[in-house]
């Protein structure tokens, strides 16, 4: 078992959720309320994570990086950005350093 089984399982859920009712899932009110609404929904939940890691506070931060992981996982469908994608562009920064990588994505 891999230790990312809960997060592609998350992930799978999500996409299932595109077809239910907004009225039964609180993932598919938000899908249904378009990309806008997920971006929002996911920079308040990053600002919480912020909060709570300068309060130095461990599980206060798990449980708000959770939520940070879950509007990102719902913001990337809406965005139609796979989780494949995202690990892609990860990959392909493999070796490479951080000031270099940024430095080439100035235009």
């Amino acid at each position: 078992m891999s230790k990312f089984d809960t997060l592609e399982k998350l992930v799978a859920e999500i996409a299932s959720r595109k077809t239910a009712s907004p009225d039964l899932s609180y993932t598919a009110k938000l899908l249904s309320q378009g990309v806008e609404k997920c971006a929002k929904k996911f920079g308040e939940e990053a600002f919480e994570l912020a909060l709570a890691a300068v309060l130095k506070d461990k599980m206060h931060t798990a449980n708000e990086a959770a939520d940070v992981l879950y509007h990102l996982l719902v913001l990337l469908q809406t965005a139609d950005v796979s989780i494949e994608d995202v690990m892609a562009v990860l990959k392909s920064r493999e070796g490479t350093s951080g000031n270099v990588e940024k430095a080439s994505r100035r235009g």
